[in-house]
């Protein structure tokens, strides 16, 4: 064919091999197959090191900031009103505490908010958002000593919202109390498992500790609000917290160690359906108007004085058959209950050596005419 389209791949080789001189190093490998290049999935990166903690934050001291902050941040938080008097309490330590990190506060209670801002003492670019998480948990009846603890480096937060998780009120207050266990058993052994604080209230879960423990706190109580109980959870957390000992098993996966739990369908009670009527083509009969039923009984007739006098009538009635009952009532109280018949008591057997009446009163008799005697 014409042109260089359909030479073959030697050809094209050859022509390249004479265009670039044959002295010229570089073409000598040209007829050599290329190499694959190496795959770099299969590399061991320089941040794929076990003894890092990815997860530890570098530490801010008050002198790493040499410039003041050149806007002001603030965040607002509403709060209950139940939570009003307590916060007005604490609102000093709240104050002191915050001062130290050159944050400042207003408590506002005609408004029920909270606001933290930055001012041009702040030396931490990072604390107005744990200045934002603390009033968070104030609002969400977090104690204030538990709530300080927000402002440490190796301490997070997260609120979780499970109000829109069940439908129904009486399903989600059923659930919520199985979160929380029989005298807050459960909710201690969650604690205890993931190493956070869990506070239950109302329709939020309040968390803190280190970031493991919330995202495992998280899963637990958003499976607990979709009908998956939390004991499964902890059973897997127990398995897990004795294989972490193991150091031969650090690598391997754990699937066949946890438990593995299928959900069941329980069986409830079916409802009963309604009978479907018989079809008509003919509408309903006309439901009687009041006035009908007036013409009926003969009352539509009757003057405004007949129709007092019949009412008043019927007023009495009803009292004196209240009235009636009353003292039926009453009465009924001094009724004298049923006695039992008293059963018939059993003939007595006398022994066969026991000496006859007659011969018993013959005896008495001459006792007596001696004593005369």
């Amino acid at each position: 064919g014409g042109g260089g389209g359909g030479r073959s791949k030697r050809a094209r080789r050859e022509a390249a091999t004479s265009e670039g001189g044959e002295d010229d190093p570089e073409n000598e490998d040209a007829a050599e197959p290329k190499r694959a290049p190496r795959k770099m999935k299969n590399m061991n990166k320089p941040w794929e090191d076990d003894t890092v903690d990815h997860w530890k934050e570098e530490s801010w001291g008050q002198g790493d900031m040499p410039n003041p902050l050149l806007e002001e941040s603030s965040f607002a938080v509403l709060f209950p009103a139940y939570r009003e008097k307590y916060l007005r309490n604490v609102w000093p330590q709240v104050t002191s505490a915050l001062k130290a990190h050159g944050v400042s506060c207003k408590l506002d209670l005609i408004e029920g908010s909270m606001t933290v801002s930055t001012t041009r003492k702040t030396w931490d670019p990072f604390v107005i958002l744990k200045a934002r998480d603390l009033i968070k948990l104030l609002a969400r009846s977090v104690h204030l000593q538990q709530a300080l603890k927000i402002l440490n480096d190796d301490v997070a937060c997260d609120i979780i919202k499970c109000g829109g998780l069940c439908s129904n009120k009486e399903r989600f207050i059923k659930r919520r109390d199985r979160l929380l266990g029989p005298n807050g058993s459960t909710l201690k052994a969650i604690e205890l498992l993931t190493g956070c604080y869990v506070m239950v209230q109302g329709n939020t879960v309040s968390v803190m500790g280190p970031h493991k423990g919330l995202k495992q706190v998280r899963k637990l109580v958003e499976d607990c609000f979709r009908n998956y109980h939390p004991v499964y959870h902890i059973k897997a957390l127990m398995i897990k917290r004795e294989l972490e000992k193991d150091e031969t098993l650090k690598n391997e996966s754990w699937e066949r160690f946890l438990p593995k739990f299928k959900k069941k369908n329980v069986q409830r009670q079916k409802r009963n359906k309604k009978a479907a009527k018989e079809y008509t083509p003919f509408p309903p009969a006309q439901t009687p108007r009041k006035i009908d039923e007036q013409l009926e009984s003969g009352e539509y007739f009757l003057s405004q004085e007949e129709k007092q006098a019949k009412k008043l009538q019927q007023r009495e009635d009803k009292q004196s058959e209240g009235r009636a009952a009353a003292k039926a009532r009453r009465e009924r109280r001094f009724e004298a209950p049923k006695e039992q018949p008293r059963p018939a008591p059993a003939p007595s057997v006398r022994p066969a050596s026991e000496p006859e009446a007659h011969e018993l009163a013959a005896r008495l008799k001459a006792k007596a005419k001696r004593k005369r005697e």
